[in-house]
C-alpha cells in the first residue's frame, strides 16, 4: 500500500506510513496527511471568529452562548461566534436581522484595543517564522515559508502546527490554515476546515479539486461578476477554464485571463509584506436617523479625529478626502474632493468633509450613517505645508499638535472641543 506524509497536530508526530484515521502514536484524530505535505510553502491564516472569540476568552462565562460583536439596533455585526452562525448570522448583518435570528445572543460593543493587541501579538508569532508576512487584516494574513526549513529544522507544515498551538496557548484563540502552493488555493484551504482547522491542496490536486467548485470561489469573481458569468452558463472553475479567452474578457476584462488561470490553481502572485494601505477611514451608524447639520458635523469632528490619530500613528497623510452618507433607505452616497498637497491634520480632514456635508443637508435627507476618509495616500514627510491664501493654518495645526502631545499624556478626554458636546448619546 501507497505511504503518505503524516504529521499529528496533537502531539506532533511524524511519519511516512499508508492512510491513517488516527495517531499511531498518541490515537488522537487531530492527524493531517498529504502526499505534498512537506512540499508546500503558501500559508493563509484566519483567526477563527476574532472579536468574538477575543470576548469569550476575557468572559468565559460566554463560552457556551451565542456571541455577537456589534453595535446598537441599528448597527451591523462586526462579528459572530460559531454559535450564532449556526443560528445564520453573519459578519455585516444589520443588527435587527441577527437578533430575530437568535434572539438569545449576547451583544458586546467592540473593543478594538483588545482585538488589536492580540492581533499584534499573533502577527509577531507569525514574523518570527518568516519575514515575508502579508497582513489582510487584523486577524488574517498570508505567509510565505519558502527556505525556512534550513532555519527552524522542519517543514513549514511543522511550522505552522507549532504556531496554531503557540497561539492558542499564549493568546487563547483558534486559526484555521490553509497550506497550499500559491496565494488563492491557501486562502481557499484555509476557508475548507473551520473552526480550528488545517487544510492542504497540493498542486497536483488543485485543478481538480477546483473543476466542480462555483466560480464565486474564486479570488477577484466579485458577486456581479459572477451574476454575468454565471448568465452565460458559467457556473463552476470548470466551465470557466474550458470557455473561449476572448469570451471572458469581453464579460470580466483584464481580470478575466487571471480568472482562468486561477480556476486551474494557478496563482503568480507574491506575497508581499507590510503592503501599504490604499485609504484610512473611520464611520458610525445613528441609532435614530438624524438631518441636522450641527449633529452631523459634531459626528463629523469625531470620526475625523479618529482618522487624523490612524494617519498619525502610521506617518502618511493623502490627498483625497472621501466623505460616505447611508440614507434612511439604506442609499450609500460618496462624495470626494483633491487637496492640492496631502494632509494628516484634523483641522483639514473635518473642514473638507464638512464643506462635502453640507452640499447634502436637505429636510428631505435622513441619514443613517455617516463616514469620513482620506485616500491617495503618501508618506507625510512634506504633508501640511504652510498655504499662503490660509495664513492662520500654521498656527491651527500647531494648535491641533499641541493637542496631541497633551492627549498623549492624559488620555483622549483630556481635550474635547465644543462641537462634540452637541453630540447625542449613541448606545
Amino acid at each position: 500500500m501507497a505511504t503518505i506524509d503524516l504529521i499529528c497536530r496533537e502531539c506532533g508526530h511524524q511519519a511516512k506510513l499508508p492512510p491513517h484515521d488516527i495517531c499511531p502514536q498518541c490515537k488522537s484524530g487531530q492527524i493531517i496527511q498529504h502526499p505534498e505535505l512537506h512540499d508546500l510553502n503558501i500559508a493563509h491564516i484566519d483567526c477563527d471568529a476574532f472579536y468574538a472569540s477575543i470576548e469569550k476568552r476575557d468572559n468565559p462565562a460566554l463560552l457556551t452562548k451565542p456571541v455577537i460583536v456589534g453595535g446598537g439596533k441599528r448597527g451591523v455585526v462586526a462579528a459572530a461566534c460559531y454559535v450564532a452562525r449556526i443560528h445564520g448570522v453573519r459578519s455585516a448583518m444589520p443588527m435587527f436581522t441577527a437578533l430575530k435570528l437568535c434572539p438569545d445572543a449576547v451583544v458586546i460593543p467592540p473593543r478594538m484595543d483588545a482585538y488589536r493587541e492580540a492581533g499584534y501579538a499573533i502577527r509577531t508569532m507569525m514574523l518570527a517564522l518568516t519575514p515575508l508576512v502579508e497582513p489582510l487584516s487584523i486577524d488574517e494574513a498570508f505567509l510565505d515559508l519558502s527556505g525556512t526549513s534550513a532555519l527552524h529544522g522542519h517543514s513549514p507544515a511543522v511550522s505552522l502546527i507549532r504556531l496554531t498551538q503557540q497561539i492558542a496557548q499564549e493568546i487563547g484563540v483558534s486559526v484555521s490554515v490553509g497550506l497550499a502552493a500559491n496565494k488563492s488555493m491557501a486562502k481557499i484551504a484555509s476557508d475548507m476546515d473551520k473552526p480550528k482547522g488545517f487544510y492542504v491542496i497540493g498542486q497536483q490536486e488543485a485543478a481538480d479539486m477546483l473543476a466542480e467548485k462555483p466560480v464565486s470561489i474564486l479570488y477577484g469573481a466579485g458577486k456581479n461578476l459572477v451574476q454575468k458569468l454565471n448568465g452565460i452558463g458559467i457556473m463552476t472553475c470548470g466551465d470557466l477554464v474550458r470557455t473561449d479567452p476572448k469570451s471572458i474578457f469581453q464579460i470580466a476584462g483584464e481580470i478575466g485571463p487571471k480568472l482562468q488561470a486561477r480556476a486551474q490553481g494557478i496563482d503568480p502572485r507574491p506575497v508581499v509584506p507590510n503592503s501599504p494601505a490604499k485609504s484610512i477611514s473611520a464611520e458610525t451608524t445613528f441609532d435614530q436617523d438624524l438631518s441636522e447639520l450641527d449633529v452631523l458635523s459634531a459626528w463629523l469632528l469625531k470620526l475625523s479625529e479618529k482618522v487624523s490619530t490612524r494617519m498619525k500613528a502610521k506617518s502618511i497623510a493623502g490627498r483625497r478626502i472621501v466623505l460616505k452618507l447611508k440614507r434612511h433607505d439604506h442609499k450609500i452616497i460618496t462624495r470626494s474632493l483633491t487637496l492640492s498637497s496631502p494632509t494628516q491634520m484634523v483641522d483639514q480632514i473635518f473642514t473638507h468633509g464638512l464643506e462635502l456635508l453640507r452640499r447634502e443637508i436637505s429636510p428631505q435627507n435622513q441619514w443613517r450613517l455617516i463616514g469620513i476618509g482620506v485616500d491617495d495616500l503618501s508618506d507625510a514627510a512634506h504633508a501640511d505645508a504652510p498655504d499662503l491664501a490660509d495664513p492662520d493654518r500654521e498656527r491651527r495645526h500647531r494648535l491641533e499638535h499641541a493637542m496631541d502631545s497633551l492627549k498623549a499624556k492624559m488620555g483622549d478626554d483630556a481635550v474635547i472641543k465644543g462641537r462634540s458636546l452637541t453630540l447625542p448619546k449613541k448606545n
